[in-house]
């Protein structure tokens, strides 16, 4: 019999795009392993943050790479397949950070990217907010090198359809994953 591998919606257990131990992502807003602080929390739904996304930073993309994919995802959400919390793509590939602040569309902080439709029902950052007694939720921040330019998606395409799009167009991929709960 064979072993049952398990893997997130986005990121499939078996992959010709594997993690890169040269591709780097870090935060001088989050630390790795550590708690969200309140200002990436949501405002909304119970909970009394600030929404503000975190700057985030990468290195060490590999050769070939033509843009990049920033996710957020929460794989403890109970509702089966996790839950969106951010989603850009077309980032070019000189570009290699967000300042904080860019996940609101109306910054303008990143002009150049597309950032599409989220678990809340609209393009942006949306904080971390997990169900109240749920305990503590991972927050999955992944930074994807792709081969392609573009992905030819819109600010309306949903988040599983771009995470297709950004796996089937993967060259390495890297994480920071942070915890809250409440």
């Amino acid at each position: 019999m064979a072993a049952l591998m398990t893997s997130t919606p986005w990121a499939p257990a078996a992959s010709a795009a594997q993690n890169d131990a040269a591709f780097r992502l870090a935060s001088s807003t989050l630390q790795a392993g550590g708690r969200m602080p309140n200002a990436q929390l949501y405002y909304g739904f119970g909970c009394s943050g600030e929404n503000i996304s975190p700057e985030l930073h990468w290195q060490g993309a590999p050769q070939g790479t033509r843009s990049f994919a920033v996710v957020m995802h929460d794989p403890d959400a109970p509702t089966g397949s996790g839950w969106w919390h951010w989603v850009v793509f077309n980032i070019p590939a000189e570009v290699t950070s967000l300042p904080e602040g860019a996940g609101d569309p109306k910054s303008g902080l990143i002009p150049e990217a597309i950032q599409s439709r989220t678990d809340f029902g609209s393009p942006g950052y949306g904080g971390a907010c997990p169900p109240e007694g749920h305990g503590d939720h991972r927050y999955q921040f992944r930074v994807y090198a792709l081969k392609v330019e573009q992905l030819a998606l819109d600010e309306n395409t949903p988040a599983a359809m771009v995470a297709y799009q950004i796996n089937a167009n993967k060259l390495a991929e890297a994480q920071l994953e942070v915890t809250f709960g409440r």
